[in-house]
């Protein structure tokens, strides 16, 4: 059975709009593929430490292959799953770097799905920091999909860290990524699975 690995954004859940349409996509289409969405620590090193064995245990236990897709800090750690587990990935609107987009947030968080309070700190912008890949070599894996009225994020950085990748950029949209559901099947065939 093949795995989709899907990581959702900085303070948001398994329960955001685009973990949930692709959910329902391939449970309607294609229930061949395992999905699974973690909520993810709130705090960098955690997730990654989080993500890295999830990833080990679906090499070890899963017959088929398996992708990752991820949504803005999600699409951040798709890249690092794609660099070091060798795999597929679609990053949507991603954060290219959240340690300097997130200076702004330092201070007591509530993430807004699940309600958990926790502190973001200087020391988890060098979680991040440490966690960007300063010469990747997966971009022949890698298919970014980003929209152009991203108002959290500047799509430019994307497009150039991500420029020897796969893109789609679209003019319009937000950071939602609006008409996210159109992608699945796509989303699915570029990853193989």
């Amino acid at each position: 059975m093949s795995t989709l690995l899907y990581l959702h954004g900085f303070n948001s859940s398994p329960q955001s709009v685009k973990a949930r349409e692709m959910q329902q996509y391939l449970l309607q289409k294609r229930p061949d593929i395992h999905f699974i969405c973690p909520q993810l620590s709130a705090t960098p090193a955690a997730a990654w430490a989080q993500i890295a064995e999830i990833c080990e245990q679906i090499r070890t236990e899963s017959q088929g292959p398996f992708g990752v897709a991820g949504s803005s800090l999600g699409g951040f750690l798709a890249t690092q799953v794609a660099e070091q587990f060798g795999v597929r990935a679609v990053v949507i609107n991603p954060a290219v770097n959240p340690h300097l987009l997130l200076k702004d947030y330092i201070g007591e968080q509530v993430n807004p799905y699940t309600f958990d309070r926790y502190l973001l700190t200087e020391q988890h912008m060098r979680e991040l920091s440490e966690l960007r890949l300063m010469e990747p070599t997966c971009m022949d894996r890698i298919w970014l999909l980003q929209q152009q009225g991203d108002e959290v994020l500047d799509y430019r950085e994307a497009l150039d860290f991500y420029r020897f990748a796969r893109v789609c950029i679209q003019k319009g949209g937000d950071h939602s990524f609006i008409g996210f559901h159109h992608y699945c099947a796509q989303i699915i065939r570029f990853l193989e699975l």
